[in-house]
């Protein structure tokens, strides 16, 4: 089964990587993870020029090949704008793409997504959607619509799954609507930066965020709060980590809160330094106001034995607790402090917080997402290798007729 992929990832061709391109994000190790599962694998995806960028992380996988589609701007208004044009100049290739395919995964985080998903309900092809955004909180219209039109389609051939976790089934209008986590770790990752954590009061203490740094991710309240916090911590320093349009505001709070020697602003960076910065960090801070689907860099902090602070939205409720990291209530300066401190002035209670984290990232590596993704193809699809699409359907048929 040929599979094609849609998702909003901006890309360049390098000559290093096996299929010529490559990102600095961490959704390849998905796409090279699906790839085992079929018998070939395209991703249509946004491309700019070739750029070999030091540490990129390339696509790669079985059989997988990367189809091109012009960049557009990244402001969302010009990008509104300029959508008309584009699709003029790529609107051939995505049409013709999935009518080649025999399946397409939709990944619902902008507008290539979802262009590619009413493609493929369109053309009644096998549709595997997955919404990544906040499923409970829809900001705009389009993300209304999304919704809306996710819990009607979703079913048969439809497999959809909403990224985060509850006890509670996404949707109370159509309950064949799941949940998916996201991460990029393997088990071999986990297994290696699974490090017990120990904190010294006498030693420098570092904190982190990793994100991309936009206003509403809290990193500004983070700032403020590293004041009040060395206040009884003078050793304590913070890493930025990410790239976004609020940097440069960011960076004059700490010049006005004079943190120029205990703020570091490493810019953009992709998985082997995130983790590696992780592995050197003592707490992993993000006070966001945004709930995504399932905050992938709070896994790879707990997966290294950092406790995490973070706000109480449901998406965290799960993944966070009094085990593993402290959940606010208000975004301040000073709840954040009050829980920062709370984590790093008690040694033991410190390292229990590490030691669950450990335990509780384990829960969710990439070959634990890959086989429940696997299996939820195979039951709405049949078998996903070694026969055309016809024959696909056919045998699913016939194994559900004897069931």
């Amino acid at each position: 089964m040929r599979l094609a992929i849609f998702v909003r990832k901006l890309c360049w061709r390098s000559s290093n990587s096996p299929t010529g391109y490559a990102t600095s994000a961490a959704f390849p190790f998905q796409v090279s993870a699906l790839s085992k599962l079929f018998d070939a694998t395209r991703v249509i995806v946004e491309c700019s020029a070739p750029d070999n960028r030091a540490g990129e992380t390339y696509f790669t996988g079985r059989n997988l090949s990367v189809v091109p589609l012009s960049k557009m701007p990244t402001s969302v208004f010009w990008r509104r704008l300029a959508l008309p044009v584009w699709l003029m100049r790529n609107g051939v290739t995505m049409v013709r793409e999935v009518a080649r395919a025999d399946a397409v995964y939709a990944v619902l985080l902008g507008d290539i997504g979802v262009l590619g998903m009413f493609l493929a309900f369109a053309m009644r092809k096998r549709l595997f959607v997955r919404h990544s955004n906040n499923w409970f909180q829809q900001k705009t219209f389009m993300e209304r619509f999304e919704r809306w039109f996710l819990e009607r389609i979703a079913g048969g051939r439809n497999v959809v799954l909403a990224t985060g976790e509850s006890d509670e089934r996404p949707s109370s209008r159509n309950p064949n609507i799941g949940w998916i986590f996201a991460t990029s770790l393997t088990e071999r990752e986990l297994q290696t930066h699974a490090v017990q954590r120990r904190t010294l009061l006498s030693q420098r203490l570092r904190l982190i965020v990793v994100a991309r740094q936009e206003m509403a991710k809290g990193t500004d309240i983070l700032l403020k709060s590293l004041s009040l916090v060395r206040e009884k911590l003078p050793s304590v320093v913070l890493d930025v980590v990410g790239d976004g349009s609020a940097l440069p505001k960011l960076k004059r709070i700490a010049d006005e809160l004079q943190l120029q020697t205990s703020v570091i602003f490493h810019g953009l960076a992709n998985h082997r330094q995130v983790m590696d910065l992780l592995q050197h960090a003592d707490l992993f801070c993000l006070p966001t106001e945004e709930s995504e689907g399932f905050t992938k860099a709070i896994l790879e902090a707990l997966s290294c034995g950092l406790p995490v602070v973070t706000v109480r939205l449901p998406v965290f409720l799960r993944l966070i607790d009094s085990r593993c990291g402290v959940l606010i209530d208000e975004r301040t300066p000073e709840a954040l402090a009050t829980a920062i401190t709370w984590c790093l002035t008690d040694r033991d209670r410190y390292q229990k917080m590490s030691r669950e984290a450990i335990q509780t990232a384990r829960s969710y590596s990439l070959e634990r997402w890959c086989n429940t993704v696997h299996e939820l193809l195979e039951t709405a699809w049949g078998p996903l290798q070694g026969e055309s699409a016809e024959n696909n359907h056919l045998a699913h048929l016939s194994s559900s007729t004897r069931t």
